[in-house]
C-alpha cells in the first residue's frame, strides 16, 4: 500500500479507528499494530492563515515511502497506517498559508513492531518444597534473535492447572502486565505455594507488548509429614520380646529410598539411639521386663519430618508391656473347718498382674502317676477357688496342683501350701455319717447319725420311691427333717409296687450317706360279686361281676386279663373262664349249671389276676363268693 493510499484511508476510516489501540504520534512507545493515532494539535501553527497542511512517511533508512499528501488545514489527519514491516518510521508534518509559504513544521517518530519474541528459559526448583519454603523461579534470556523492540520484561501466572496465561490476552500483554522487567537473567520469587502441584507459567514480553509463547515449571509442595502405621504392640501385657514393623506412606513426595538425604523411616525404644532405615518402612525388637516407651517417625522425600524436635510435630509413640517372669502360686496355708472341701490357691505377680479369667485347680491320688483331675475352678481376684466333692471319692490321700496365670499368659503351677508344705488331703474331710431305715406298719422310717456318735436332728432327708414300671408317677421323692432324735418316718399310701431308700445329701461338714433299699410289694386289688347266690342246675345262668382296681397305674386296667376261677370242698382252685377288663376295668361273665352232679354242692369262685409286663402290681385275686346248686 503506497503512502497516499494510506493517508487516504485514514481519513476514511477515522471514526471506525477511534476504539483501535494506538499510541499518541508524540510518544515514543513501541506498538505492535501498523495503525498509528496521530495528534492534529501537534502540527504546528494551525491558525486563520494555515489554508493547508503537508503529510511525508520516511521508511526507517529516511526514504519517502509514498508522495506528499495535502490536505485542507480543517481537515488535520487522525490516523496513519506504516508498512507490515516492524520498524521506525517518520512523519514531517507542516503547514502553509495562501501563499505557500510555511508556517510551522513537526515531525514524530512511529515504532511498528509485531515480531513476538523467543521464549525465555525457566527453572524451578526441581524438587519439592516443604510447606515453608520460598519457590524461586530461575529466568534467563530468551536465546535467539530478539524483536526490534526488544524485550520489556517477563509476565509469570500460578495455577493448580487450569492453564491459565500470564496475560489477559494470549496475543497482547499492557504495559503493566509484566511482572518482572528487563531482558536479563533473573530470579523470581513466588513466595510459599499450596500444598500439591502448582503450575508457573512465564512469556517473554516485547518492547510492543507481544507475549512469547509459554515456558511451564511444575512447583510441588509438601506440607505434610509421612502418615505412620505402627503394627505388632500387643493388647495387653507380653509375655517375651515384641517386633514392632513401621510402615510409613506420603501420598504427595513419597517415600521412595534416596539415600542418605532421602526419605528414611526410625524407631526407638526407651529414649535409646533410634533405629533408621531408607524408604517408608523400619523394625525393631522391645524385649526385657517392663514397661517400654516406643517413638517412631519418618522423613518424606520433601524434607517433613515429625520426630519432635525444634519446629517438627510430635512423633508417633506407643507403649509396649513385657513380663517375662511367671507369677507367684500357693495354696491357703489350712483348710477352713467350715467348708473343708473348699480349695483355695493365691496367686500373685507384681508387675502384670494376675489373669483374671485362667486358672485351675487339680487332684490324684498321692503316690501314684495318674494324671491330674481337674476340679471346676473359678477366678475371685487373685484367687483360685475350687470345690471338691470329697464324698465321690475313695478314701485315702490325695495331692493338690493349682495353675495360675499372670496377664502376660506366663503359667505356674504350685503344689505348696503357704507355710511351705505340700498340698495333701486325707479323705474322708468330713465327719461320716449313718442312715438306717426300714419299712414296717405301712410307715418308712429310719434314723441319721454321726459315725461314732450321736443322732444329728435337724438334717434333710431325702426319701425316694421308686414305683414299678407302669406306675404313673415312676419317680417320687419326699423330703423330710430328722427329729430330735435324728430320727425320720414316711406314711406310706396307696398305689403300685415300689423300693423305697432314704438319703443323706451331706453338708459341709457332714459326709452324706443313704440307707439300704426297701420293696414294698402290693397286690393287685380285684372285687368280685355274683348275682345269686344259688344257682338252679339247667336253670337261668349265674352272672359274676367285678372290677380290677387301677389306682397308679400308667394305663387303665382295659384289656388286662383276669382268670375266673372256683373250687369246692378238698379240691383246689381250677380256671374256668377268662375275661378282659373294659377301659374301666371292669369285667363280667354269665355262667350257667348244667351238671346234675352240681346239685347240693357248694362252690366257691374268685378273680385272679396273673403277673404281668408293665402292670406295677403283684398278683392278686377277690375275696371268695359262695353260690349252691340246686
Amino acid at each position: 500500500m503506497t503512502a497516499a493510499a494510506a493517508l487516504a484511508r485514514a481519513l476514511l476510516v477515522a471514526a471506525a479507528l477511534a476504539v483501535a489501540l494506538c499510541v499518541p504520534a508524540a510518544a515514543a512507545e513501541w506498538q505492535p499494530d501498523p495503525v498509528f493515532r496521530i495528534d492534529p494539535t501537534q502540527v504546528p501553527g494551525y491558525s486563520d492563515e494555515s489554508v493547508r497542511a503537508n503529510y511525508r512517511l520516511l521508511n526507517p533508512q529516511g526514504n519517502p515511502t509514498g508522495p506528499l499528501v495535502s490536505v485542507p488545514a480543517k481537515d488535520l489527519l487522525d490516523w496513519i497506517e506504516v508498512p507490515a514491516d516492524p520498524g521506525v518510521y517518520k512523519l514531517e508534518a507542516w503547514t502553509e498559508d495562501a501563499s505557500g509559504a510555511e508556517v510551522r513544521r513537526a515531525t514524530t517518530l512511529l515504532r511498528f513492531d509485531d515480531v513476538a519474541p523467543p521464549p525465555p528459559t525457566v527453572e524451578g526448583p526441581g524438587r519439592w518444597l516443604l510447606g515453608g519454603e520460598i519457590a524461586q523461579l530461575e529466568i534467563s534470556q530468551p536465546e535467539g534473535t530478539l524483536p526490534l523492540s526488544d524485550i520489556r520484561g517477563y509476565a509469570l501466572s500460578l495455577d493448580a492447572g487450569t492453564g491459565t496465561f500470564p496475560c489477559q490476552t494470549p496475543a497482547l500483554c499492557t504495559p503493566a502486565e509484566p511482572d518482572v522487567l528487563g531482558a536479563g537473567d533473573t530470579s523470581v520469587s513466588l513466595g510459599t505455594l499450596p500444598q500439591g502441584t502448582n503450575y508457573a507459567r512465564v512469556v517473554a514480553v516485547s518492547g510492543a507488548g507481544v507475549p512469547s509463547s509459554v515456558r511451564s515449571v511444575i512447583v510441588r509442595v509438601d506440607a505434610t509429614p509421612p502418615r505412620l502405621t505402627l503394627s505388632g504392640v500387643p493388647g495387653g501385657w507380653s509375655s517375651g520380646p515384641v517386633r514392632l514393623d513401621v510402615l510409613a506412606a506420603d501420598q504427595l513426595s513419597g517415600m521412595a529410598a534416596a539415600g542418605p538425604a532421602g526419605p528414611f523411616t526410625a524407631i526407638a525404644v526407651d529414649a535409646s539411639a533410634p533405629t533408621r532405615a531408607p524408604g517408608d518402612g523400619v523394625s525393631g525388637w522391645v524385649a526385657g521386663s517392663g514397661v517400654h516407651e516406643v517413638v517412631f517417625y519418618a522423613r518424606d522425600a520433601a524434607g517433613n519430618l515429625a520426630d519432635g524436635t525444634a519446629g517438627s510435630a510430635a512423633p508417633g509413640t506407643a507403649v509396649v508391656r513385657i513380663d517375662e517372669d511367671p507369677p507367684r502360686v500357693e495354696f491357703a496355708a489350712a483348710q477352713d473347718p467350715a467348708e473343708p472341701e473348699r480349695i483355695e490357691a493365691l496367686v500373685s505377680d507384681p508387675l502384670s498382674g494376675v489373669s483374671g479369667d485362667r486358672g485351675s485347680i487339680a487332684l490324684r491320688p498321692t503316690g501314684t502317676q495318674a494324671a491330674f483331675e481337674a476340679l471346676p475352678t473359678r477366678v475371685a481376684g487373685e484367687r483360685l477357688v475350687a470345690h471338691w466333692d470329697s464324698d465321690s471319692y475313695p478314701p485315702g490321700k490325695y495331692e493338690f496342683r493349682a495353675t495360675g496365670f499372670d496377664l502376660a499368659g506366663n503359667p505356674e503351677i504350685g503344689t505348696d501350701r503357704a507355710h511351705g508344705g505340700r498340698m495333701v488331703l486325707v479323705n474322708p474331710l468330713k465327719a461320716p455319717t449313718s442312715l438306717d431305715a426300714e419299712l414296717s406298719g405301712g410307715r418308712f422310717h429310719g434314723v441319721l447319725r454321726r459315725l461314732g456318735g450321736g443322732p444329728l436332728a435337724d438334717q434333710e432327708v431325702t426319701v425316694i420311691e421308686a414305683f414299678a414300671t407302669g406306675a404313673v408317677p415312676r419317680r417320687r421323692e419326699i423330703v423330710l427333717r430328722t427329729g430330735p432324735r435324728g430320727g425320720f418316718s414316711l406314711p406310706l399310701g396307696k398305689g403300685p409296687s415300689r423300693y423305697l431308700l432314704a438319703s443323706f445329701a451331706g453338708t459341709r461338714t457332714l459326709t452324706g450317706a443313704s440307707s439300704s433299699s426297701a420293696r414294698r410289694e402290693v397286690r393287685t386289688g380285684v372285687q368280685l360279686r355274683a348275682s345269686r347266690p344259688v344257682a338252679k342246675v339247667g336253670g337261668p345262668p349265674v352272672v359274676f361281676r367285678g372290677r380290677v382296681l387301677a389306682a397308679g397305674a400308667a394305663r387303665a386296667a382295659g384289656g388286662l386279663p383276669v382268670e375266673l376261677q372256683f373250687r369246692y370242698r378238698g379240691a383246689g382252685w381250677s380256671e374256668f373262664r377268662t375275661v378282659e377288663t373294659d377301659r374301666r376295668g371292669r369285667f363280667h361273665y354269665a355262667y350257667r349249671f348244667s351238671d346234675d352232679d352240681s346239685r347240693g354242692v357248694r362252690f366257691q369262685f374268685r378273680a385272679y389276676v396273673k403277673d404281668r409286663e408293665g402292670w406295677p402290681y403283684e398278683p392278686g385275686s377277690s375275696r371268695p363268693v359262695t353260690v349252691t346248686g340246686r
